[in-house]
């Protein structure tokens, strides 16, 4: 049998923001970064998902300059989608629309302080 060509996968975000994004998803995902390079990147593992944050390095920066377009979200399964909503409130980015029904269950779109989708999705 043949070895697999990814054995893992996580999630990266560019940021310019680095300490200040690490520190909102700190709050809002209640765990402390499971790696952190002060300045330059921070990881939070959540459940079996790793979400990176990275500052770009100067030569690679032009790549990050347009605005995030919302073409990739993060989809994040709560138990509590009021509750959710109300810790993102208290941070600052109180989603901007209101509760959904998908097929899979209640959801709503919020942003993080660089604009990226967030889905906060709630099981029936």
């Amino acid at each position: 049998m043949s070895q697999s060509f990814c054995h893992a996968a996580f999630v990266a975000l560019a940021t310019k923001r680095l300490n200040e994004l690490a520190k909102f998803y700190e709050a809002l995902l209640q765990t402390v970064p499971t790696q952190l390079i002060a300045d330059r990147y921070a990881e939070f593992a959540i459940a079996n998902l790793k979400l990176g944050l990275f500052q770009p390095q100067a030569d690679h920066q032009a790549e990050f300059d347009q605005p995030a377009r919302a073409a990739m979200s993060l989809c994040l399964e709560v138990a509590d989608l009021e509750g959710a909503i109300a810790q993102l409130t208290q941070l600052g980015y109180a989603p901007p629309g209101a509760i959904t029904q998908a097929s899979h269950g209640r959801e709503i779109y919020a942003y993080d302080p660089d604009g990226n989708r967030l889905i906060l999705h709630q099981q029936p």
